[in-house]
């Protein structure tokens, strides 16, 4: 546990970022999860619609450093990926 004032201060500020931070990532993976049910499901076009929703989730995640630029560059290419080899 933490001692000095500033010490507790910063545990209480990481508890607020860590609910922030589970709420942008679990987001991101509904939207991710639901454009694979999709392809999955041979629903191409909806598939389609969903990915702007999804590039988004993915964005906002790397913005707010949930995930590494990398990280997010290749999610989105493996979705993108995805739904262009289920229409092929």
């Amino acid at each position: 546990m933490p001692i000095t004032t500033g010490a507790k201060k910063a545990l209480r500020a990481s508890e607020r970022k860590k609910v922030f931070n589970i709420r942008r990532k679990s987001a991101m993976k509904d939207i991710t999860k639901s454009v694979d049910k999709a392809v999955l499901a041979g629903d191409t076009k909806k598939a389609e619609e969903l990915l702007p929703t999804a590039y988004k989730a993915i964005d906002k995640a790397e913005k707010r450093g949930v995930i590494k630029k990398n990280t997010a560059a290749r999610k989105k290419s493996r979705l993108t990926a995805r739904i262009v080899k289920a229409k092929a």
